[in-house]
């Protein structure tokens, strides 16, 4: 597996099309300014031991110096030793809704912001489990796929936002079968989806798709965010709130009956979502109940350095354009290196 330690040093390469862009404003106002003098090819005819080509050469010696030793900086590394580990775990898949009704706010900061966090939170406390994210709306697509790399899995849903899905709606039979199909081939693992919803499934079918997965080993989980009563559904950036072809203000209600259903289907849990934390503590609680087991898991343990060939090959262009000069070499031209045929 190939990696660079420092990958912030890349930032460095914008130099790289700046000094191209000021050396190439340098030759045109020199070349502006020679012509203020008289005939460029009378110039040029007089100073024969100028060489543009040199100029040239130099200047892309120095560039590509510049280059290897970011790359250098960067530490690029290759693993060279895998070990493969044995983590004792379970697979979990996280669905979540991003329908424009999550941005209602009658859980703070909001419903989409709120499930966000706790699923941040169960990752904060994940060590040896593997974690998937889906959203969806009226489409479901797998976000992130599973593993371990719970830096990932937090930077990815970081970016999770509800313009991500252009197809309004709740489809969460969607959600559920493509989480079911999204899990590890390995044998004996305990699984779970949760599903994190605000509303109406208007698609149907997701109590069938729970217990499809049910049957499959897979335990699926409801999560329910928002207010049975209803709450409007906000515009963002214009202080307005969605309405219908009449007028009326939107109001997006949680069917918790629908939740609990999908849930009993699911062989799982359904879980009410408010303002407090008591939602946290039993999502927690439910992941502490499923049985842990051995997975393995494969990593590059050992990285060794590939910078010194790249520092080398940037001390090289820059020796050479040290070496060439700007000016035609006269010390050189005593020399004949070979002889023209008669």
């Amino acid at each position: 597996m190939f990696r660079f330690e420092n990958p912030e040093y890349f930032y460095a390469l914008v130099l790289l099309p700046l000094l191209a862009l000021a050396h190439y404003l340098w030759v045109y106002e020199k070349k502006r300014k020679l012509k203020q003098y008289g005939d460029p090819a009378l110039l040029k005819a007089l100073m024969t031991d100028v060489s543009h080509i040199r100029t040239e050469i130099k200047f892309w010696l120095l560039q590509f110096s510049i280059l290897f030793l970011i790359i250098a900086l960067a530490r690029p590394q290759y693993g060279t030793r895998v070990d493969t580990r044995k983590r004792s775990g379970i697979e979990a898949i996280i669905a979540l809704d991003i329908s424009n009704s999550m941005l209602a706010e009658d859980v703070r900061p909001n419903r989409l912001e709120k499930a966000k966090m706790m699923v941040s939170h169960l990752v904060d406390n994940m060590t040896d489990d593997k974690i998937g994210l889906i959203v969806y709306a009226g489409q479901a697509y797998v976000q992130l796929p599973i593993t371990s790399d719970y830096v990932s899995a937090k930077m990815f849903l970081e970016t999770i936002s509800t313009s991500m899905i252009e197809m309004q709606g709740t489809d969460i039979a969607a959600a559920i079968s493509l989480a079911s199909r999204s899990f590890t081939k390995q044998d004996g693992v305990s699984r779970a989806v949760f599903v994190i919803t605000d509303g109406e499934d208007n698609e149907g079918g997701a109590v069938a798709a729970a217990r499809a997965a049910a049957e499959a080993g897979i335990h699926v989980y409801v999560l329910g965010i928002g207010s049975p009563g209803g709450a409007p559904i906000p515009l963002m950036g214009t202080g307005r709130y969605i309405t219908d072809e009449s007028g009326n203000t939107v109001m997006s209600h949680l069917d918790e009956d629908m939740c609990r259903e999908i849930a009993n289907a699911g062989n799982g849990n359904y879980i009410y979502v408010d303002n407090s934390s008591s939602a946290q503590k039993k999502l927690d609680k439910y992941v502490d109940n499923l049985g842990r087991v051995e997975m393995e898991s494969s990593i590059f343990s050992e990285y060794d350095e590939q910078f010194q060939g790249f520092l080398l090959l940037s001390l090289l262009f820059l020796l050479l354009d040290a070496i060439i000069l700007e000016r035609e070499n006269h010390v050189l031209q005593r020399f004949t290196f070979f002889t023209p045929k008669r």
